[in-house]
């Protein structure tokens, strides 16, 4: 109302937000590398395998792999742009902006980049335009994002690994990287975070391990002095 003149000014603007106070702590439940990659082998021959994949591989939220485009994707450079997320309100699918309502680009392996050049060619009509969705049912209709997380679910029940959300996947990447040694700042960027800052506050049950590794790192460049 005040960018629009309505109001002189804006009468929330003195409003006193109620402070900060700390819940529950959740564990997030997420796999191991080894974990990630038994799954991709039992879901190999299912046809949204490569959607699995990427979800994986690449930290993606679910509305953002599902409302992918093949215009936003570049294989030859291996990347692409999330710029569209598809999500569910009452059931009924919407278009909407990622999270921090900008786009991001997002770097792929060559494993990956190969089972979407596999997935294109498979495609319904083996052609797409820009504004196509590289990944739809059957029918060449979008994915409904709740039964995509319950396909999920039903394959991870069968597939005998610790059960974990879909969302998990996420986390799984993001600690996979971490405990890697990717730099806190890249996965940030990677996972879309508004900073590194809230990275680090969202995996620090990561960084245990991570500073034993760094604190002998350092001592060895001591020459073992005491």
């Amino acid at each position: 109302a005040v960018d629009i003149g309505l109001i002189a000014t804006n009468p929330a603007a003195k409003a006193k937000p109620p402070k900060a106070t700390s819940g529950p702590v959740h564990e997030t439940q997420v796999w191991t590398a080894a974990e990630l990659e038994q799954f991709l082998r039992f879901v190999s021959a299912d046809p949204l395998h490569t959607v699995f994949r990427l979800a994986g591989l690449t930290g993606m939220r679910r509305g953002e792999v599902l409302g992918l485009q093949w215009g936003d994707v570049d294989l030859v450079n291996r990347n692409l742009v999330v710029r569209l997320t598809l999500i569910s309100i009452a059931y009924e699918v919407h278009e909407s902006t990622p999270k921090t309502h900008r786009p991001r680009l997002v770097e792929l392996d060559v494993g990956t980049v190969q089972a979407l050049k596999t997935h294109r060619g498979g495609s319904i009509d083996g052609t797409q335009s820009p504004r196509d969705l590289v990944f739809t049912d059957t029918k060449g209709q979008r994915l409904h994002p709740d039964l995509f997380t319950q396909k999920f679910d039903r394959l991870v029940a069968r597939s005998g690994l610790p059960r974990i959300r879909l969302h998990d996947l996420r986390h799984t990447h993001a600690t996979i990287g971490l405990v890697a040694g990717v730099p806190v700042r890249v996965m940030s960027e990677r996972l879309g975070h508004a900073s590194p800052e809230f990275t680090l506050k969202r995996y620090v049950h990561v960084l245990p391990g991570m500073q034993a590794v760094a604190a002998q790192q350092i001592a060895d460049l001591l020459g073992g002095a005491s």
